[in-house]
């Protein structure tokens, strides 16, 4: 694993352009392998994730072009014993079940990796794709599964899940009839996992009001281009950097209308705010942050993929706040390496009382998982003197250029790579 050593304290000036969203392209790409048509994806994060998944697409047959956008056809996915090693370093491999059974009638897999941020269940897949019809067995490390007789039906997921939302998605599309999914996940990334399917010929309805996606099945889809949507997170991140160095930023690329409640916590933090239609911009004017207490929840509420970022802006903000995880029970790993730089933070189950204090000192710590690698760079990149983080290659599947964008708007990080 690579280090960062960070020099700070520093403060943060300039533009900053936001990539396109890890969120949707994961997905998106996976929906691409019900396509037999060339299809061109423009706006994609350069990030590790995305790198696996194309490197795992290759072995069973896409052909794949990636520069600064993606050139992808596959037509000629011809495997479906996707027992690779590599597997096991992504969660999102759970979304190869539905294309391939539906492809090619059959699949062996790796049951997912992916950040250690407590449970992650595939039940709920398991659950929803026998409803389509579909036999799915785990045996120990092995998903595998495979068509009894196809059928549409009302599904109820029976509790709310990104995944598993998109799994049944993906299998729903070319079964005959109507599908009906209820009890949905609402992310801005899943509807524009929708968007993608929809340009391609796919009949997906969502009723947001209702929480219900109807789905009528198609024969086949079509190729075409489509272009990612902002991440809403990286977004986030980079108006935390800096609100929590007192200074400002430009953030382009992005749509500010998918993070108001992430902007809305700023603005009680004391943040001046400007939206445009592709920019948010954030000035502290060398004030130090108010705090604000969080409670995550499913969107349209607040995301926990920015609760570590948060408790870091609690941590060197004025006054007391708690904050509350509803999502993930095993996200709070990174707050011991927080209070060992200074920060001052209680855990109480599933909330954290913080009281903010002026400065935080730079410390030799480990980073865990994606999201609280970033708040422990961004702590880095604020405290006194000088902060090594190992692991740090767990943000490398989340940011893009992470160091080379924080470096560009006056942060001091540099990379050590592992020769080993």
């Amino acid at each position: 694993m690579d280090k960062f050593y960070i020099y700070g304290p520093n403060k943060t000036n300039g533009e900053i352009k936001i990539s396109g969203a890890k969120n949707s392209i994961l997905p998106i790409l996976f929906a691409s392998l019900l396509i037999k048509e060339d299809i061109k994806i423009k706006n994609i994060p350069k990030i590790k994730d995305v790198k696996i998944v194309l490197k795992l697409f290759k072995k069973i047959g896409s052909k794949i072009l990636f520069k600064k956008s993606i050139f992808i056809n596959n037509k000629y996915i011809n495997k479906s014993n996707i027992t690779f090693k590599l597997i096991k370093k992504i969660r999102a491999s759970i979304w190869f079940l539905s294309p391939i059974i539906i492809r090619l009638g059959k699949i062996k897999i790796y049951k997912p990796g992916g950040c250690n941020i407590g449970k992650r269940p595939i039940d709920l897949h398991i659950y929803v794709l026998k409803c389509l019809g579909i036999i799915i067995k785990t045996k120990q490390k092995i998903i595998s599964g495979h068509i009894k007789k196809l059928q549409n039906n009302i599904i109820k997921i029976p509790k709310k899940s990104v995944g598993a939302t998109i799994t049944t998605i993906l299998a729903s599309i070319l079964i005959k009839g109507i599908t009906t999914i209820t009890n949905i996940s609402q992310e801005p990334e899943i509807i524009d996992t929708i968007n993608f399917l929809n340009k391609m010929g796919a009949k997906i309805k969502i009723k947001l009001k209702n929480n219900i996606i109807i789905i009528s099945g198609v024969k086949n889809l079509k190729g075409g281009t489509y272009t990612i949507i902002p991440d809403r997170i990286e977004t986030g991140t980079y108006l935390i950097a800096a609100a929590i160095s007192k200074s400002k930023i430009i953030c382009y690329n992005t749509n500010p209308n998918l993070i108001t409640k992430i902007t809305e916590k700023l603005i009680q933090s004391g943040a001046n705010l400007k939206t445009g239609n592709d920019f948010i911009s954030l000035n502290m004017y060398n004030n130090r942050p108010k705090s604000v207490n969080i409670i995550t929840s499913p969107y349209p509420g607040f995301p926990t993929d920015m609760q570590p970022q948060f408790v870091l802006l609690n941590s060197l903000s004025k006054g007391k706040s708690e904050i509350t995880e509803n999502i993930f029970e095993n996200r709070f790993q990174y707050v011991k390496e927080l209070i060992y730089m200074g920060a001052k933070i209680k855990i109480n189950k599933n909330k954290l009382i913080c009281k903010g204090v002026n400065k935080l000192f730079g410390k030799k710590i480990q980073a865990t998982d994606l999201r609280s690698t970033i708040s422990l760079i961004l702590a880095g990149c604020v405290a006194q003197g000088k902060t090594i983080i190992k692991n740090i290659n767990h943000v490398d599947r989340g940011y893009e250029k992470i160091e080379k964008k924080l470096n560009k708007i006056g942060f001091n990080i540099k990379r050590i790579k592992n020769k080993i």
